[in-house]
């Protein structure tokens, strides 16, 4: 299935992106809306907006050294496959810390944690249809857009639905079009780095924090629409080993920039699994 379809939903700001920072109108407020008005003149209200400057991340790869000797010796083109391995690290970091960034810091009205509430296994609840059917209340009751809706499953949880929910296995994968099939309005996918929470205080721990024996991992929802995402310049910084005549080596690195946030503290959910 699409592992990261939920990252390709988010709208991209990258025309706004200069000297990789990325300038946008920060939204002060909603206008009021006035229903059947007898009451004039209309009293004036302000709706101020100001210049929000974000810089973007940063994200670069370590170099990694290749000898003429190695180059000599195989029969694969080796620098090849080095580049590629940098990029994909870069990128596999880049949508890890994405998914962080987008999903609640802690349970509010705007943006709810929840607990599952299944049977016990394996020293966790596991997640129930009911849960998901909670998830979807609370979005409802936010107002968040219906449309493209989207939760993304940790391994826990997708392994729950598929051992646990005859219906869920039955439609989970979509041959025709190669992804899974909606549930409750959701656009689901699957990613095995989703954040970890606090089971007790529902709080998000920090990015790149080892979880605790009172954390575990949470499936996250959002919307797209409520989400942004941008990227910047890409370098590569090469050399070649004529230029490294002690240790006649080719070293090769890669410097790239990329956020992803949302526009504002809303539109988020998370189900965390519950400890036994």
């Amino acid at each position: 299935p699409d592992t990261l379809g939920w990252y390709n939903k988010i709208r991209a700001f990258d025309q706004y992106v200069e000297n990789d920072v990325i300038h946008f109108v920060n939204i002060g407020g909603d206008p009021t809306v006035l229903v059947n008005n007898t009451s004039y003149p209309l009293a004036i209200e302000e709706l101020p907006d100001g210049d929000k400057a974000i810089s973007l991340d940063k994200y670069q790869t370590k170099p990694t050294q290749i000898t003429d000797d190695e180059l000599y010796a195989i029969t694969y083109d080796k620098m090849a496959t080095v580049i590629e391995r940098h990029k994909e690290a870069i990128a596999e970091k880049k949508y890890s810390r994405a998914i962080h960034a987008i999903s609640p810091t802690g349970n509010t009205t705007a943006t709810p944690v929840i607990l599952t509430t299944g049977a016990v296994s394996d020293g966790r609840k596991i997640v129930t249809r009911e849960d998901l059917i909670k998830l979807k209340k609370l979005f409802d009751k936010n107002k968040v857009p219906k449309a493209d809706r989207i939760l993304v499953l940790c391994s826990d949880h997708i392994a729950d639905l598929l051992q646990n929910d005859q219906k869920f296995a039955a439609q989970y994968y979509n041959e025709t079009t190669g992804k899974i099939n909606k549930l409750y309005g959701f656009e689901i996918y699957e990613y095995d780095d989703c954040p970890y929470y606090n089971t007790s205080t529902l709080q998000k721990l920090a990015f790149g924090a080892v979880p605790a024996a009172t954390d575990m991992q949470a499936s996250i929802a959002f919307s797209p629409v409520r989400m942004m995402k941008a990227n910047g310049s890409v370098k590569v910084y090469a050399s070649e080993a004529r230029t490294n005549p002690q240790t006649q080596a080719n070293l090769i690195n890669f410097r790239t920039y990329s956020i992803c946030l949302p526009l504002k503290d809303e539109a988020m959910g998370a189900i965390v699994s519950a400890k036994a």
